[in-house]
Protein backbone atom coordinates (compact mmCIF):
# COMPACT_ATOMS: atom_id res chain seq x y z
CA UNK A 1 0.00 0.00 0.00
CA UNK A 2 1.09 3.48 -0.99
CA UNK A 3 2.52 5.69 1.63
CA UNK A 4 -0.42 8.81 2.16
CA UNK A 5 0.95 11.89 1.14
CA UNK A 6 0.88 15.31 2.86
CA UNK A 7 -2.22 16.25 0.46
CA UNK A 8 -4.17 12.61 1.32
CA UNK A 9 -3.91 13.38 5.03
CA UNK A 10 -5.36 16.91 4.93
CA UNK A 11 -8.16 16.19 2.57
CA UNK A 12 -9.04 12.25 4.13
CA UNK A 13 -12.41 12.16 6.53
CA UNK A 14 -12.27 10.08 9.86
CA UNK A 15 -14.92 7.97 11.67
CA UNK A 16 -16.79 9.87 14.26
CA UNK A 17 -17.11 8.41 17.77
CA UNK A 18 -19.84 6.05 17.01
CA UNK A 19 -17.93 4.00 14.27
CA UNK A 20 -19.70 5.81 11.66
CA UNK A 21 -17.81 7.75 8.46
CA UNK A 22 -19.54 10.44 7.29
CA UNK A 23 -18.02 12.10 4.48
CA UNK A 24 -16.98 15.02 6.94
CA UNK A 25 -16.53 15.04 10.46
CA UNK A 26 -19.60 15.91 12.53
CA UNK A 27 -19.66 18.31 15.08
CA UNK A 28 -20.45 17.00 18.93
CA UNK A 29 -21.20 20.09 20.91
CA UNK A 30 -22.52 18.33 24.00
CA UNK A 31 -20.15 19.23 27.30
CA UNK A 32 -21.11 15.85 29.26
CA UNK A 33 -21.86 12.14 27.92
CA UNK A 34 -23.74 9.66 29.69
CA UNK A 35 -21.60 7.02 31.68
CA UNK A 36 -22.83 3.71 32.61
CA UNK A 37 -21.58 3.92 35.93
CA UNK A 38 -19.11 5.54 38.40
CA UNK A 39 -16.93 3.14 37.74
CA UNK A 40 -17.02 3.81 33.94
CA UNK A 41 -16.82 7.58 34.53
CA UNK A 42 -13.83 6.77 36.68
CA UNK A 43 -11.68 4.30 34.45
CA UNK A 44 -12.57 7.37 31.14
CA UNK A 45 -11.32 10.10 33.29
CA UNK A 46 -8.33 8.68 34.39
CA UNK A 47 -7.43 7.37 30.80
CA UNK A 48 -7.57 3.41 31.60
CA UNK A 49 -10.77 3.06 28.90
CA UNK A 50 -11.45 4.67 25.88
CA UNK A 51 -14.54 7.42 25.72
CA UNK A 52 -15.83 10.38 27.04
CA UNK A 53 -17.31 12.13 30.08
CA UNK A 54 -16.64 15.57 30.34
CA UNK A 55 -15.74 17.69 27.48
CA UNK A 56 -12.91 19.67 29.57
CA UNK A 57 -10.95 16.25 29.59
CA UNK A 58 -11.53 15.51 26.12
CA UNK A 59 -14.05 15.28 23.27
CA UNK A 60 -14.34 13.57 19.90
CA UNK A 61 -13.64 16.84 17.58
CA UNK A 62 -10.39 17.68 19.53
CA UNK A 63 -9.18 14.10 19.14
CA UNK A 64 -9.95 14.14 15.54
CA UNK A 65 -8.26 17.55 14.60
CA UNK A 66 -5.68 15.95 17.30
CA UNK A 67 -5.33 12.57 14.87
CA UNK A 68 -4.62 14.39 11.65
CA UNK A 69 -2.41 16.81 13.06
CA UNK A 70 -0.55 13.64 14.16
CA UNK A 71 -0.09 12.13 10.63
CA UNK A 72 1.00 15.33 9.33
CA UNK A 73 4.06 15.81 10.86
CA UNK A 74 4.46 11.62 11.59
CA UNK A 75 4.09 12.06 15.30
CA UNK A 76 3.63 9.62 18.41
CA UNK A 77 1.09 12.17 19.85
CA UNK A 78 -0.77 15.48 19.65
CA UNK A 79 -3.09 17.71 21.37
CA UNK A 80 -5.08 20.34 20.71
CA UNK A 81 -5.20 23.44 22.71
CA UNK A 82 -7.16 26.90 22.95
CA UNK A 83 -4.49 28.54 21.27
CA UNK A 84 -0.87 28.49 20.28
CA UNK A 85 0.86 30.01 23.72
CA UNK A 86 -1.36 27.54 25.37
CA UNK A 87 0.67 24.99 22.96
CA UNK A 88 3.80 26.41 24.21
CA UNK A 89 2.78 26.70 27.73
CA UNK A 90 1.49 23.15 27.82
CA UNK A 91 5.24 22.33 26.45
CA UNK A 92 6.52 24.00 29.74
CA UNK A 93 4.23 23.04 31.98
CA UNK A 94 4.03 19.15 31.27
CA UNK A 95 8.26 19.24 31.18
CA UNK A 96 10.00 21.48 33.53
CA UNK A 97 10.38 21.65 37.56
CA UNK A 98 11.57 24.36 39.57
CA UNK A 99 15.19 24.63 39.00
CA UNK A 100 15.27 23.82 35.59
CA UNK A 101 16.95 26.51 32.84
CA UNK A 102 15.42 26.62 29.81
CA UNK A 103 17.45 28.12 26.76
CA UNK A 104 15.35 30.53 23.96
CA UNK A 105 16.27 31.38 20.58
CA UNK A 106 17.38 35.52 20.56
CA UNK A 107 14.89 35.58 17.80
CA UNK A 108 12.13 33.84 19.34
CA UNK A 109 8.31 35.21 19.27
CA UNK A 110 8.07 38.11 21.94
CA UNK A 111 5.20 35.98 23.86
CA UNK A 112 7.14 32.98 24.42
CA UNK A 113 9.77 34.62 25.96
CA UNK A 114 7.15 35.90 28.08
CA UNK A 115 5.47 33.12 29.08
CA UNK A 116 8.84 31.29 30.17
CA UNK A 117 9.48 34.77 32.21
CA UNK A 118 6.20 33.91 34.13
CA UNK A 119 7.81 30.56 34.91
CA UNK A 120 10.62 32.63 37.07
CA UNK A 121 8.17 32.70 39.98
CA UNK A 122 7.95 29.10 39.88
CA UNK A 123 11.98 28.33 39.98
CA UNK A 124 12.47 27.60 36.20
CA UNK A 125 15.00 30.12 34.86
CA UNK A 126 15.79 31.07 31.15
CA UNK A 127 18.43 32.51 29.12
CA UNK A 128 19.09 33.36 25.34
CA UNK A 129 21.11 32.04 22.74
CA UNK A 130 21.37 32.56 18.69
CA UNK A 131 20.44 29.30 17.51
CA UNK A 132 21.95 30.55 13.71
CA UNK A 133 25.65 30.26 15.60
CA UNK A 134 26.12 26.13 16.09
CA UNK A 135 29.52 26.37 17.71
CA UNK A 136 27.91 28.82 19.83
CA UNK A 137 24.86 26.92 21.16
CA UNK A 138 27.35 23.63 21.19
CA UNK A 139 29.68 25.28 23.70
CA UNK A 140 26.96 26.17 25.95
CA UNK A 141 25.41 23.61 26.02
CA UNK A 142 28.64 21.70 26.90
CA UNK A 143 29.86 23.84 29.16
CA UNK A 144 30.16 21.98 32.57
CA UNK A 145 28.52 24.92 34.60
CA UNK A 146 25.94 24.31 36.82
CA UNK A 147 23.31 26.42 34.05
CA UNK A 148 24.26 23.98 31.42
CA UNK A 149 23.68 20.66 33.59
CA UNK A 150 20.29 22.04 34.73
CA UNK A 151 19.07 23.01 30.89
CA UNK A 152 16.22 20.88 30.27
CA UNK A 153 14.65 22.49 27.09
CA UNK A 154 16.04 24.60 23.93
CA UNK A 155 12.56 26.23 22.34
CA UNK A 156 13.57 27.80 18.56
CA UNK A 157 11.20 27.86 15.53
CA UNK A 158 11.58 26.99 12.06
CA UNK A 159 11.48 30.14 10.20
CA UNK A 160 11.76 33.17 12.58
CA UNK A 161 9.48 35.94 13.25
CA UNK A 162 9.55 38.48 11.77
CA UNK A 163 13.16 38.40 9.97
CA UNK A 164 12.77 34.78 8.42
CA UNK A 165 16.06 33.32 9.27
CA UNK A 166 15.44 29.25 8.97
CA UNK A 167 17.24 27.39 11.89
CA UNK A 168 19.50 24.32 10.83
CA UNK A 169 17.05 21.96 12.74
CA UNK A 170 18.84 19.12 12.23
CA UNK A 171 22.22 20.45 13.17
CA UNK A 172 20.54 21.74 16.29
CA UNK A 173 18.86 18.63 17.20
CA UNK A 174 21.99 16.78 17.26
CA UNK A 175 23.52 19.43 20.11
CA UNK A 176 20.28 18.90 22.00
CA UNK A 177 20.59 15.30 22.15
CA UNK A 178 24.22 14.97 22.59
CA UNK A 179 23.56 17.69 26.09
CA UNK A 180 20.29 15.84 26.83
CA UNK A 181 18.15 18.60 26.15
CA UNK A 182 14.72 18.58 24.71
CA UNK A 183 14.56 20.42 21.41
CA UNK A 184 10.92 22.00 21.36
CA UNK A 185 10.39 23.79 17.59
CA UNK A 186 7.84 26.45 16.78
CA UNK A 187 6.59 25.69 13.38
CA UNK A 188 4.20 27.68 12.89
CA UNK A 189 5.33 29.59 9.72
CA UNK A 190 6.63 26.57 7.85
CA UNK A 191 4.16 24.38 8.66
CA UNK A 192 4.31 20.72 8.40
CA UNK A 193 3.78 21.40 4.64
CA UNK A 194 7.24 22.20 4.43
CA UNK A 195 9.09 21.59 7.43
CA UNK A 196 8.47 18.18 10.06
CA UNK A 197 10.93 19.23 12.78
CA UNK A 198 10.41 15.53 14.27
CA UNK A 199 11.60 14.07 11.32
CA UNK A 200 15.05 16.08 12.01
CA UNK A 201 15.39 15.12 15.18
CA UNK A 202 13.20 17.52 17.49
CA UNK A 203 11.05 16.37 20.61
CA UNK A 204 8.50 18.46 20.83
CA UNK A 205 6.67 19.94 17.83
CA UNK A 206 4.66 23.53 18.37
CA UNK A 207 1.81 25.11 15.84
CA UNK A 208 -0.49 28.06 16.02
CA UNK A 209 -3.64 26.60 14.36
CA UNK A 210 -4.98 29.96 14.30
CA UNK A 211 -2.39 31.07 11.52
CA UNK A 212 -1.91 28.75 7.69
CA UNK A 213 -2.83 25.52 8.99
CA UNK A 214 -6.46 27.03 9.17
CA UNK A 215 -5.67 29.10 7.20
CA UNK A 216 -9.27 31.12 7.26
CA UNK A 217 -8.89 33.98 9.99
CA UNK A 218 -11.93 32.73 11.77
CA UNK A 219 -10.69 29.93 14.89
CA UNK A 220 -7.98 30.28 17.68
CA UNK A 221 -6.09 27.26 18.71
CA UNK A 222 -3.11 25.48 19.18
CA UNK A 223 -1.52 21.72 18.60
CA UNK A 224 1.76 20.33 20.47
CA UNK A 225 3.07 16.87 18.83
CA UNK A 226 6.19 14.93 19.94
CA UNK A 227 7.33 11.39 21.16
CA UNK A 228 5.02 9.13 22.86
CA UNK A 229 6.62 9.24 25.70
CA UNK A 230 6.34 12.64 26.79
CA UNK A 231 2.67 12.25 26.87
CA UNK A 232 2.36 10.35 29.52
CA UNK A 233 0.50 13.05 31.53
CA UNK A 234 -0.58 15.20 28.80
CA UNK A 235 -4.26 15.35 28.90
CA UNK A 236 -3.90 15.73 32.62
CA UNK A 237 -2.22 18.88 32.20
CA UNK A 238 -4.39 20.55 30.02
CA UNK A 239 -7.65 19.44 31.89
CA UNK A 240 -6.34 20.96 34.81
CA UNK A 241 -4.84 24.25 33.31
CA UNK A 242 -7.97 24.35 31.08
CA UNK A 243 -6.47 24.82 27.56
CA UNK A 244 -9.08 22.80 26.34
CA UNK A 245 -10.58 23.35 22.60
CA UNK A 246 -13.91 23.44 22.06
CA UNK A 247 -15.96 21.23 19.72
CA UNK A 248 -16.58 23.66 16.94
CA UNK A 249 -13.18 25.15 16.49
CA UNK A 250 -11.92 21.77 16.33
CA UNK A 251 -14.45 21.62 13.63
CA UNK A 252 -13.61 24.20 11.59
CA UNK A 253 -9.91 23.89 11.77
CA UNK A 254 -10.18 20.46 10.59
CA UNK A 255 -12.25 21.73 7.75
CA UNK A 256 -9.67 24.19 7.22
CA UNK A 257 -6.43 21.47 6.99
CA UNK A 258 -8.66 19.73 4.38
CA UNK A 259 -6.70 22.56 1.92
CA UNK A 260 -3.51 23.20 3.96
CA UNK A 261 -1.72 21.47 1.15
CA UNK A 262 -3.65 23.77 -1.66
CA UNK A 263 -3.44 26.93 0.08
CA UNK A 264 0.05 26.57 1.51
CA UNK A 265 2.03 25.46 -1.59
CA UNK A 266 -0.40 28.55 -3.69
CA UNK A 267 0.59 31.19 -1.14
CA UNK A 268 4.84 30.07 -1.16
CA UNK A 269 4.85 30.93 -4.86
CA UNK A 270 2.59 33.50 -4.95
CA UNK A 271 5.37 34.62 -2.04
CA UNK A 272 8.24 33.78 -4.08
CA UNK A 273 6.82 36.32 -7.27
CA UNK A 274 5.81 38.59 -5.05
CA UNK A 275 8.94 39.01 -3.51
CA UNK A 276 10.78 39.01 -6.82
CA UNK A 277 8.51 41.91 -8.31
CA UNK A 278 9.47 43.94 -5.21
CA UNK A 279 12.96 44.09 -5.41
CA UNK A 280 14.36 47.46 -6.70
CA UNK A 281 11.19 49.14 -6.18
CA UNK A 282 12.25 53.04 -4.77
CA UNK A 283 11.49 53.14 -1.18
CA UNK A 284 12.10 49.65 -0.41
CA UNK A 285 15.59 49.51 1.30
CA UNK A 286 15.37 45.20 1.27
CA UNK A 287 13.16 42.26 0.44
CA UNK A 288 13.88 39.51 2.80
CA UNK A 289 12.03 36.40 1.61
CA UNK A 290 13.63 32.79 2.01
CA UNK A 291 13.38 31.50 -1.56
CA UNK A 292 15.54 34.38 -2.71
CA UNK A 293 19.03 33.88 -2.89
CA UNK A 294 20.42 37.46 -0.87
CA UNK A 295 18.48 35.59 1.91
CA UNK A 296 21.36 34.61 4.29
CA UNK A 297 19.78 31.37 4.63
CA UNK A 298 18.60 30.66 1.45
CA UNK A 299 20.65 27.28 0.80
CA UNK A 300 19.36 26.25 4.35
CA UNK A 301 16.26 26.71 3.33
CA UNK A 302 16.27 24.91 -0.19
CA UNK A 303 17.71 22.05 1.50
CA UNK A 304 14.86 21.47 4.67
CA UNK A 305 12.05 23.37 3.48
CA UNK A 306 10.63 21.02 1.03
CA UNK A 307 7.08 19.44 0.58
CA UNK A 308 6.93 15.37 0.58
CA UNK A 309 7.36 15.54 -3.05
CA UNK A 310 11.07 17.58 -2.51
CA UNK A 311 9.74 20.76 -3.79
CA UNK A 312 11.26 23.54 -2.20
CA UNK A 313 8.50 25.53 -0.60
CA UNK A 314 10.06 28.67 1.91
CA UNK A 315 6.93 29.61 3.44
CA UNK A 316 4.45 32.59 2.49
CA UNK A 317 6.11 35.09 4.40
CA UNK A 318 7.65 38.02 3.08
CA UNK A 319 8.99 41.12 4.68
CA UNK A 320 10.43 44.47 3.85
CA UNK A 321 12.01 47.35 5.04
CA UNK A 322 11.17 50.92 3.63
CA UNK A 323 13.25 53.93 3.55
CA UNK A 324 12.12 56.69 5.60
CA UNK A 325 11.49 54.62 9.24
CA UNK A 326 8.05 54.81 11.04
CA UNK A 327 6.75 57.84 9.19
CA UNK A 328 6.95 56.07 6.12
CA UNK A 329 5.28 52.83 7.47
CA UNK A 330 2.39 55.09 9.04
CA UNK A 331 1.97 56.52 5.54
CA UNK A 332 2.50 53.25 3.59
CA UNK A 333 -0.18 51.12 5.98
CA UNK A 334 -3.05 54.02 6.03
CA UNK A 335 -2.57 54.17 2.26
CA UNK A 336 -2.24 50.50 1.53
CA UNK A 337 -4.83 48.31 -0.06
CA UNK A 338 -3.64 45.52 2.07
CA UNK A 339 -5.68 45.16 5.24
CA UNK A 340 -3.02 45.50 8.37
CA UNK A 341 -4.07 42.85 10.52
CA UNK A 342 -1.67 41.46 13.52
CA UNK A 343 -1.78 37.98 12.80
CA UNK A 344 -0.70 35.64 9.41
CA UNK A 345 -1.55 32.95 7.53
CA UNK A 346 -5.34 34.12 6.17
CA UNK A 347 -6.52 33.51 2.52
CA UNK A 348 -5.94 37.11 1.19
CA UNK A 349 -2.49 39.19 1.66
CA UNK A 350 -2.65 40.78 4.75
CA UNK A 351 0.61 43.09 6.32
CA UNK A 352 1.38 43.71 10.05
CA UNK A 353 4.35 45.81 11.38
CA UNK A 354 6.34 44.32 13.81
CA UNK A 355 7.82 46.98 15.98
CA UNK A 356 4.09 47.90 17.38
CA UNK A 357 2.45 44.16 17.64
CA UNK A 358 4.50 41.04 17.61
CA UNK A 359 7.48 42.55 18.90
CA UNK A 360 6.71 45.87 20.36
CA UNK A 361 7.58 44.90 24.37
CA UNK A 362 11.49 44.48 23.01
CA UNK A 363 13.40 47.04 23.91
CA UNK A 364 14.00 49.15 20.69
CA UNK A 365 18.01 48.60 20.69
CA UNK A 366 17.12 45.44 21.38
CA UNK A 367 14.88 44.99 17.96
CA UNK A 368 17.18 47.46 15.71
CA UNK A 369 19.76 44.55 16.74
CA UNK A 370 17.97 42.21 15.26
CA UNK A 371 17.33 44.39 12.54
CA UNK A 372 13.70 44.82 13.04
CA UNK A 373 13.36 48.76 12.89
CA UNK A 374 10.27 50.83 12.56
CA UNK A 375 10.17 50.60 8.14
CA UNK A 376 10.00 46.77 8.54
CA UNK A 377 6.50 45.29 7.56
CA UNK A 378 5.81 42.09 7.59
CA UNK A 379 3.47 40.34 4.46
CA UNK A 380 1.76 37.55 5.18
CA UNK A 381 0.99 36.15 1.34
CA UNK A 382 -2.24 34.75 0.73
CA UNK A 383 -4.08 32.84 -2.87
CA UNK A 384 -5.13 36.12 -4.83
CA UNK A 385 -3.05 37.41 -7.74
CA UNK A 386 0.00 38.35 -6.73
CA UNK A 387 0.02 41.13 -9.08
CA UNK A 388 -2.71 42.93 -7.43
CA UNK A 389 -0.88 42.66 -4.19
CA UNK A 390 2.04 44.23 -5.99
CA UNK A 391 -0.01 46.59 -7.26
CA UNK A 392 -0.88 47.56 -4.16
CA UNK A 393 2.52 47.98 -2.33
CA UNK A 394 3.36 50.27 -5.63
CA UNK A 395 0.26 52.52 -5.45
CA UNK A 396 1.26 52.57 -1.11
CA UNK A 397 4.72 53.61 -2.54
CA UNK A 398 3.67 56.35 -4.38
CA UNK A 399 3.85 59.92 -2.90
CA UNK A 400 6.43 59.08 0.07
CA UNK A 401 9.54 61.41 0.62
CA UNK A 402 10.99 58.56 2.64
CA UNK A 403 12.61 61.52 4.39
CA UNK A 404 9.53 61.51 6.36
CA UNK A 405 5.74 61.85 5.14
CA UNK A 406 5.49 63.65 1.72
CA UNK A 407 2.32 66.30 1.20
CA UNK A 408 2.35 65.09 -2.96
CA UNK A 409 -1.17 63.28 -2.48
Amino acid sequence: MNRKSLQDICCESTPSAEGLHPSRSPIHTSTAYVCDSPDTAAAILEGRKPGYAYARDGHPNSDQLAAKCAALHGAGRAVITSSGMAATSLALLSQLKSGDHVLLSSRLYGRTKTVVKELEKFGVSCSTVDVYDLEALAAVLADNSTLARQTRMLIVETISNPMLRVADLREIAGICRKADVLLTVDNTFASPIACRPLELGADLVIESLTKIMNGHGDVTLGMLCGRDDLFINMAETVATWGMTAGPFDCWICERGLSTLFLRFTAACGNALNISRQLQGLSGIERVVYPGLSTHPDHKKAASLLRDDSGKVVPGNMVTIQLTGGLPSAERFIRDCGVHFVPSLGELTTTLSHPASTSHKSMPAAEREALGIGDGIIRLSIGIESPDYVVGAIRDALVGLDFQGVSNVR
